[in-house]
């Protein structure tokens, strides 16, 4: 099974890292506009993206390992944020905000870095001991069903339907106002779940 790296990744991305026979690609060419350099929570008015600014020549193709982060915008500001306005009444914020805190404080020069601590931070913090694999080369001779480097996709007409997952509701911190928004990033589940999160992505599992 082959996955993209992934800017906090969401549920249905995790389902993967937890079947023990997943493999991140950073050798493929980068894709943009794809979950590599976002990700999904959700506000008092509903999903919003957190986008990561990376130096991406228009044109060019370039390995997604050797992307770098887009330092003259000051979205880390901007993003913790969004996420302390989401999330700070959420019933586990307090518990996990100063890991994601610190994260935020921290200057990467590579995406695939900062998404790899990123993950690495919220393993630990769901107490799942995986092991996180990444390939060492471009893996091109992958059957379909198999490949999900573009399948997990914000755009639907990439998206491909996955018959191993399926989206299970929990409480999100505007459920008294809006219905459960699905498959949103990994955080979201773990400031609103908290130690439940983990029952949560395996029960996810088909």
């Amino acid at each position: 099974m082959l996955l993209s790296t992934a800017y906090l990744g969401n549920v249905q991305y995790y389902t993967k890292l937890i079947s023990g026979e997943a493999e991140i690609d950073l050798w493929e060419n980068y894709r943009k506009q794809s979950y590599r350099n976002r990700c999904d929570i959700l506000t008092a008015n509903g999903a919003c993206s957190l986008i990561v600014p990376v130096l991406h020549l228009s044109g060019q193709k370039i390995r997604t390992k050797d992307v770098r982060i887009d330092w003259s915008k000051k979205w880390r500001h901007q993003h913790w944020q969004s996420i302390v306005s989401a999330y700070g009444k959420a019933p586990f914020f307090d518990h996990y905000a100063g890991a994601f805190e610190s994260m935020y404080a921290t200057e990467y020069e590579f995406l695939a870095d900062w998404n790899r601590d990123l993950l690495q931070l919220t393993l630990r913090l769901l107490h799942l001991e995986t092991q996180v694999v990444y390939a060492d080369s471009y893996r091109e001779a992958v059957p379909e069903t198999s490949d999900f480097r573009d399948a997990l996709s914000p755009k639907p007409r990439l998206r491909r339907h996955d018959p191993a997952f399926r989206s299970m509701p929990y409480y999100q911190i505007f459920s008294d106002r809006m219905p459960f928004v699905e498959n949103l990033s990994i955080i979201d589940l773990l400031f609103c779940e908290g130690p439940e999160a983990v029952s949560i992505i395996k029960n996810s599992i088909l």
